[in-house]
């Protein structure tokens, strides 16, 4: 899976689990810029994608991104050995 479909499949993600409108265009949009996103949303997230990947993200990590891009790229991130 490419990073661009990798990136799609977050979006549409976090559009189900939240209840938003999330385009791709979305994803660099700092989250105070995103229609509906309020703090909750980041928890809610976290959950869907510990869900989807099958493994536990770091919550500080997510808590320092402003962006979907920035959470899928903690999200896609190899876990350390």
């Amino acid at each position: 899976m490419s990073d661009t479909d990798g990136l799609r499949k977050l979006i549409t993600v976090a559009g189900d689990e939240l209840g938003l409108d999330i385009t791709p265009q979305d994803a660099t949009l700092d989250f105070d810029q995103l229609p509906g996103w309020d703090s909750l949303h980041l928890l809610t997230l976290l959950t869907a994608l510990e869900r989807v990947t099958g493994r536990r993200l770091s919550l500080p990590d997510l808590l320092e991104a402003r962006t979907i891009a920035e959470v899928f790229e903690i999200a896609s991130a190899r876990p350390a050995a």
